[in-house]
């Protein structure tokens, strides 16, 4: 009668030995699952933050190129500078001028 109980404990233990290593073993997977998957995310947030501070500094660039360009514009519409724009530029002169280029 003894060894009968001692084996129904045994296979009982024997059960929950193998339920708990089951459990933990499926625990560990969750576990490590979702550490993986969080982390991919948190490379992912930050390459796409680094990303955004890239191009907010071209977009401050390229805002400061265009502030220059409108000024250019605004000065295109004077013909007195564009002809001085046109002799220094292009070397253009009017009539009886001589040009020199000293480099």
């Amino acid at each position: 009668m003894a060894d009968i109980k001692t084996n129904k404990e045994k296979k009982v233990k024997n059960k929950k030995k193998r339920r708990l290593f089951l459990l933990g073993g499926l625990s560990i997977l969750i576990i490590a699952f979702t550490t993986y998957t969080t982390g991919k995310y948190w490379v992912q947030i930050y390459d796409k933050y680094q990303e955004n501070k890239k191009l907010d500094k071209k977009l401050e660039k390229l805002k400061k190129k265009e502030e220059a360009l409108k000024v250019d514009v605004g000065k295109m519409q004077d013909a007195d500078y564009i002809a001085r724009y046109a002799r220094e530029k292009y070397l253009y002169s009017k009539d009886g001028e001589f040009i020199l280029s000293i480099k």
